[in-house]
């Protein structure tokens, strides 16, 4: 009989860096919280790395949101793209231009930021699904997760410039600032993410037979 069971939930570079991690942190939970701010952190320095554009800049935050999710897992990466939003709306200088204030949930890129939660979470399951471990499926995975983030934010986007700016742009026009500026960028930054998640993963297999 064949079965149509979701396949078990397999171990991430996280999982793989728990022995390590525990000689230091006293408690399991500590360590995840531990893991949990370091992603946060990642995704806090990569949106400094920006190209300017009239309505949504181009970061480095994407690559980072796919990596720290494959590596942390689905639940770790959620949490720590939900701290990342957290702490930039509470006023910590961690989104893009070192900006970071609850007025940003008035600014035509928030959508995108709250995007990033459930994309981290998708790259996480394929990372879960072993789908990390060679570069062909991770592309296929790290795309489906790079798309998620548009899926929030050309609504939010849509609705900031045309529902409170009153800029009257038509679905061309969004699309145009939304999402074509993007396209080449995300598949180049999921190709990266692709080549990175199971070099580490090759990285690590060495040092534990060493």
């Amino acid at each position: 009989m064949t079965s149509l069971a979701i396949p078990a939930r397999r171990p991430v570079l996280a999982d793989a860096l728990a022995p390590r991690l525990s000689r230091a942190v006293p408690s399991p939970w500590l360590a995840d919280v531990a893991l949990v701010l370091a992603g946060t952190l990642v995704v806090a320095l990569s949106a400094q790395v920006t190209i300017p554009l009239p309505i949504v800049p181009i970061t480095g935050q994407t690559l980072a949101v796919i990596v720290v999710g494959a590596a942390l897992g689905s639940r770790r990466g959620a949490a720590a793209l939900l701290t990342y939003l957290a702490v930039g709306l509470a006023g910590a200088p961690v989104f893009a231009g070192l900006t970071g204030s609850v007025a940003a949930v008035m600014t035509p890129s928030f959508g995108f930021i709250l995007g990033f939660i459930p994309a981290a979470f998708v790259a996480g399951w394929f990372a879960e699904r072993a789908w990390d471990r060679t570069p062909l499926l991770a592309l296929g995975g790290f795309v489906a997760a790079s798309v998620v983030p548009f899926l929030i934010g050309v609504p939010y986007m849509a609705w900031i410039l045309n529902g409170v700016m009153g800029l009257g742009y038509d679905l061309a026009g969004i699309l145009a600032v939304g999402v074509v500026p993007f396209i080449a960028g995300g598949l180049v930054k999921a190709g990266l993410a692709a080549l990175l998640i199971p070099a580490a993963w090759r990285l690590v297999r060495r040092v534990d037979e060493r």
